[in-house]
């Protein structure tokens, strides 16, 4: 067969654009006109250049287990970075939601599922029967005119909709995780809503603001976890505590990729702006503005969903010219996630996608003592609640 036939062919079966391709594989700022080119049969890539194209994963790397010993569902699933923590520690996801196209394909590509869209739109008895409910759901206020009226007050919220499939469903546990401005959003009504509605269907609460420097991870992330159990299996009698810290010491270094593209260094003219910008800032007495990090920084800032836009929020130093934005697969190191985590997208998504998961190794830590705490309790085909003998 024709190189540039092998090439098209493999590219559609994963289902990628060329510039999803191109970008993955790191063929640089033109890199999807040079695929063109392939594929057209205008050029030929070199040996080394079509090896790396036919060695791209096609085969999820985390598909689901074979003997799970819990189940679990995946809302607001992203690409899936709560999922994977708790995969880890023995759970079969049985449902996952997710309405972006983009965070599906990356989702599909890693986990070989596809999540249903629109969570809004899903009747909860649809929703199979799950241990644990898993959800990175967005902040939105609610209405502030019935503030006694709990859950109806969630409604037109997507709070709400997590709320209504624990009521339908009664699932033994759930994790729920947002930004750390929650705790004091809207004066702090935001949060105490949610508690008054998830204690008023059964549940136990434990709330905690991690960073996800003090666990390892070179990142200044911190984010609020919501974990519930619900009082069929104990609730305030279940013993779970969040995990301690390691405060183990961190460098930016052990992320950093080697022989970066110069595609990641950013220009004269976004340089003079960050520098301005900077500059003004400092006139007004605050320190907003870009950061530079290097090798020997202990973590960097918390890497949001805007970073494609400029990368003030993270830059790393260059000796002799611009720093440069952390490249994708750097953005997946910050976040904790493995090296064959597949990025099957272009860099702007990518950077979107990292931006709004996960930090991975930190959630892993939750799911593990969570799990641990309802090891005794299962679910069977009935929704029935099962005890098992832990002697």
């Amino acid at each position: 067969m024709s190189t540039y036939k092998i090439i098209k062919e493999k590219r559609i079966r994963l289902g990628m654009t060329q510039k999803e391709l191109a970008d993955s594989l790191g063929m640089g700022k033109n890199g999807d006109r040079t695929l063109r080119r392939w594929e057209n049969g205008e050029t030929e890539p070199s040996s080394i250049e079509l090896q790396a194209i036919l060695k791209f994963p096609e085969i999820p790397p985390f598909p689901p287990l074979e003997n799970p010993t819990f189940k679990m569902i995946d809302l607001f699933a992203g690409i899936g970075g709560i999922r994977l923590a708790f995969q880890r520690q023995g759970g079969q996801s049985v449902f996952a939601s997710e309405w972006d196209k983009f965070a599906c394909k990356t989702y599909k590509a890693n986990f070989g599922e596809v999540p249903v869209g629109d969570i809004t739109l899903i009747d909860p008895h649809s929703i199979p029967n799950h241990d644990i409910l898993l959800a990175g759901f967005p902040c939105q206020p609610f209405s502030q005119a019935g503030l006694k009226k709990g859950f109806e007050d969630t409604r037109g919220t997507l709070f709400f909709h997590i709320a209504n499939i624990l009521k339908t469903k009664r699932p033994k546990a759930f994790l729920l995780e947002n930004v750390k401005q929650l705790k004091g959003h809207n004066k702090g009504q935001t949060l105490a809503k949610i508690k008054q509605v998830l204690e008023e269907l059964g549940y136990s609460l434990h709330i905690e603001v991690l960073r996800a420097a003090d666990f390892g991870i070179p990142q200044n992330r911190e984010r609020i976890f919501i974990v519930g159990f619900h009082s069929s299996i104990g609730g305030h009698d279940i013993l779970f505590k969040f995990p301690s810290p390691s405060y183990e010491k961190t460098n930016v270094g052990s992320i950093l990729q080697k022989d970066v593209d110069n595609k990641y260094t950013i220009s004269d003219r976004l340089y003079q702006g960050h520098l301005r910008r900077k500059a003004a800032h400092k006139e007004k007495g605050n320190g907003f503005g870009f950061s530079l990090f290097n090798a020997e920084s202990p973590y960097t800032n918390t890497i949001s969903a805007r970073y494609y836009k400029d990368g003030s929020e993270v830059l790393i130093e260059q000796k002799g010219k611009n720093p440069r934005k952390i490249t994708p697969r750097e953005c997946a190191r910050l976040q904790g996630f493995p090296e064959n985590f597949i990025i099957p997208v272009s860099d702007t998504q990518a950077y979107r996608q990292f931006g709004n998961s996960v930090t991975v190794p930190v959630v892993e830590l939750i799911a593990k003592n969570m799990v641990k705490a309802i090891q005794p309790y299962f679910l069977n085909d009935t929704n029935e609640i099962v005890k098992i003998s832990t002697q």
